[in-house]
């Protein structure tokens, strides 16, 4: 299936080519609907040139026209009656064109599916990453249609087998049931006159001697056929568990880890639909086997035949029992997690589903699912199969619901839309952990019975750990611990253990989907950012990314310890950044505006070199979520000498009052942003408009950003209008001369040079008050 779902997204002249391939001689609605059984076919090992091979043709032939028509009879709705139809059409009509030259059909997929295949091959470049993985995607698919083909044959062969022991198993009773009554005849013989008897008794003694030697090599036979069917079976089942180990271990594993990589922000993963029909295959040919070996488990009742086949059939059966069991249990499985950061009194959500539902028919009896939310000790005892007395760490409210079965999907799952965790019972915890690296999991279980109650299976599955909070101030940390646990969780592990320590790089990898996921951005962490997040993390100066390729990260370092001289974590400010940019930089991180992973003194050293004016935007080093204006211009206190100024930084509750791009456009001295781009191309797209004239004798205010030691007369007013400008505040209106700073006991910078613009905006406020007065009241005061 894989291939025809890449040929779909070609286009232009390759789409016509692939449409070109399909006609009255072959339908692409044929091609659609049995995508994944036309791959899964041998069409190679068919020799076109061999008429011997024509038998394997016609039976390929038989095989697509029964497929076809069992697809139709699963047609259901108003567009499935539609379907069924023209599905129905296509199965004569490619029966009429091919049933007398079977090879030509093998001819016609076989050169569909090569030019397909070559098609998509050429469009993808499968010498780049992305399509050497397609094409390593289509081989497993077929593998696995190509074993599940071979299952069919095998099945149909066991079949076949059994039927025939069965007729000649009938005709064994019969000729047993002769054998019998000849006997009885013979004993008759002793009431009749001695001449009678000797005249009929040769007669019935040849016929009892030759119904009995065929009836000792008939029952050699017979057992030899038993013996040969359940080696048969025995043959199946290897491949089923091989077939089911591959789908359940591997494919369906990989689904659930993308799964959890999804919960940091990891590529979406994937549908379910093609692991159910694949789980749906297993559980027809498994039920289909079942059903043979309780066949031949009758037959050998009805008969029985000294020899080690009752033994056989007894194993027989009982890895079946096995097998569907695991199939079962493996499958009932969360196709949508409920939130990993739960906040009680708050309404989730999840799903649950069983991908073998439709085909064992369990939704005849819909079941009933429960949640439940336990600890990750109750967790541990679960799955050890200790009791724990239906013990739970919680209430949940609306923890019930029925299983569905919806026909257009031919789905079955249950769909809790409004959950709420009512209450938490927190465990003791010891040393340094909080609340925030407590996890839980939902428990999901039911019960399903299979063909009529002849089987029944108590299912359960957990979600991914979840931690409990109360309040959002608690959102930070809990999302810590959610995305080490996702990153870091190895498949098959105990509830719900991960490694105290990891690589860095492997820290960055998950930090860089984090970002990209939040930011909602293609541009992602840099080399030169992970290499900034490195020194942060280990407060080193080193440069070199290679110096930190070998180090590793502890969970303590990550989120516990606060990095040297603040009283915030790492993730904490990592978190912060991330928020920041979501919330208000989100389109200038894109534009690459923002370098936002720079030091102050990298900073310096990048701006020492440019001309006065250039400035760029960092993440500040000492604020969560915070930004920061660097640029360069003349020393005051030094004439001739060139300085790095740094504003005080930016936060989420300053973008909220006046965005960045205004802001940057506010300030006159900021000419090009790092390293020569003039700042008005990068964001006067950004810029709020000007605002319209007075109306009414009001002028609407505006607040406008000021740095007193750098506030000009804007060189161009007509380029930003703003009432503002039309007369200095006298509060940031400077002396004519002002070549030196004399020391101030109230400074508006910080201790490291970096301005504090809490003053600014309180003269921006105090100009707003100013401006709401009505106009003419406003003038006649300034006129006395």
């Amino acid at each position: 299936m894989a291939v025809w779902i890449q040929a779909q997204q070609l286009q232009g002249d390759a789409l016509h080519q692939m449409q070109s391939l399909y006609g009255q001689h072959f339908p692409i609605e044929v091609r659609h609907y049995l995508s994944q059984w036309l791959e899964g076919q041998l069409w190679d090992v068919i020799d076109l040139e061999n008429p011997q091979e024509e038998f394997k043709a016609k039976r390929l032939l038989d095989s697509l026209i029964q497929e076809l028509q069992n697809k139709a009879e699963h047609q259901v709705g108003e567009d499935g009656f539609l379907l069924k139809i023209k599905l129905g059409h296509y199965a004569s009509q490619l029966k009429s064109t091919y049933d007398r030259c079977p090879l030509e059909l093998v001819r016609c997929i076989k050169h569909i599916l090569y030019t397909e295949q070559r098609l998509v091959r050429e469009a993808s470049n499968s010498s780049s990453p992305v399509g050497g993985m397609m094409d390593s995607m289509s081989q497993k698919y077929q593998q696995i249609n190509q074993a599940f083909e071979e299952l069919r044959l095998l099945t149909q062969d066991t079949e076949n087998d059994l039927r025939k022991l069965q007729h000649n198993q009938e005709y064994f009773i019969i000729q047993y049931q002769e054998s019998l009554r000849i006997q009885a005849q013979l004993t008759s013989l002793t009431t009749l006159p001695p001449a009678d008897r000797q005249l009929r008794e040769p007669t019935l003694l040849s016929k009892r001697a030759t119904v009995e030697a065929w009836l000792t090599r008939e029952a050699n036979t017979l057992q030899k056929y038993r013996l040969d069917l359940a080696e048969k079976h025995q043959k199946s089942l290897q491949l089923l568990r091989k077939q089911q180990t591959i789908i359940l271990d591997d494919e369906l594993i990989h689904w659930k880890r993308r799964q959890q990589l999804a919960g940091n922000g990891g590529p979406p993963e994937g549908g379910l639909d093609i692991l159910q029909s694949w789980c749906e295959k297993l559980a027809e040919t498994i039920w289909q086997n079942r059903q043979q070996i309780r066949r031949a488990e009758h037959l050998r009742q009805q008969l029985p035949i000294p020899g080690p086949i009752e033994e056989l059939l007894n194993d027989l059966n009982s890895t079946i029992t096995d097998i569907i069991s695991a199939l079962v249990t493996s499958t009932f499985i969360i196709e949508k997690q409920p939130p990993q950061v739960l906040k009680t009194q708050t309404k989730f959500a999840a799903t649950v589903r069983l991908l073998v539902g439709g085909k064992l028919n369990v939704h005849m009896n819909p079941p009933q699912v429960k949640a439940t939310i336990i600890s990750e000790q109750q967790a541990k005892a679960l799955l050890k199969n200790e009791n724990t007395r239906n013990d739970s760490s919680g209430e949940i409210l609306n923890n019930n619901c029925v299983m569905e079965y919806h026909q257009a999907t031919g789905t079955l799952s249950a769909n809790f839309r409004n959950m709420s965790l009512k209450r938490i019972k927190r465990s003791d915890r010891r040393g340094a952990e909080s609340v925030t690296e407590e996890k839980f999991t939902i428990l999901f279980e039911s019960q399903f019975s299979v063909g009529g109650n002849e089987l029944v299976f108590q299912v359960k599955t957990l979600s991914l750990p979840v931690v409990v909070i109360v309040h959002g101030s608690q959102d930070n940390n809990a999302t810590a611990t959610v995305l080490w646990d996702n990153a870091f969780a190895e498949p098959g592990r105990v509830p719900f253990i991960v490694p105290d320590k990891v690589l860095w790089p492997q820290l960055c990898e998950a930090l860089n989907m984090k970002y990209k996921a939040e930011v909602q951005s293609n541009r992602g962490l840099s080399e030169e950012n992970l290499v900034f997040l490195a020194q942060k993390a280990f407060s080193s100066s080193s440069i070199n990314p290679d110096d930190y390729r070998g180090m590793t990260m502890t969970w303590s370092q990550f989120n516990r310890e606060s990095l040297p001289g603040r009283n915030f974590t790492f993730w904490q400010w990592f978190d912060g950044v991330m928020e920041l940019t979501k919330k208000h930089l989100k389109p200038h991180w894109n534009d690459g505006a923002i370098l936002g992973f720079v030091n102050k003194q990298q900073a310096q050293d990048m701006l020492m070199s440019k001309p006065n004016g250039t400035f760029l935007l960092r993440f500040s080093d000492s604020e969560i979520g915070g930004i920061t204006i660097a640029w360069v211009a003349e020393n005051p206190n030094k004439p001739g000498e060139r300085m790095v100024w740094n504003l005080m930084p930016y936060t989420t509750k300053d973008f909220s009052i006046r965005s960045l791009a205004d802001r940057i456009s506010d300030l006159n001295h900021l000419l090009f942003l790092y390293p020569d781009r003039p700042k008005d191309e990068v964001f006067s797209k950004y810029y709020t408009p000007p605002l319209s004239k007075a109306v009414d004798g009001y002028v609407k205010p505006q607040i406008k950003q000021v740095v007193p030691e750098f506030t000009t007369t804007n060189p161009d007013p007509a380029a930003n209008p703003t009432y503002m400008d039309h007369g200095a505040s006298p509060v940031v209106s400077h002396p004519p001369n002002y070549g030196i700073y004399q020391p101030m006991s109230d400074s508006i910078l910080d201790a490291d040079g970096d301005f504090d613009l809490d003053d600014t905006m309180d003269v921006a406020r105090h100009v707003e008050e100013l401006l709401r007065r009505p106009m003419e009241n406003q003038w006649s005061g300034q006129q006395s």
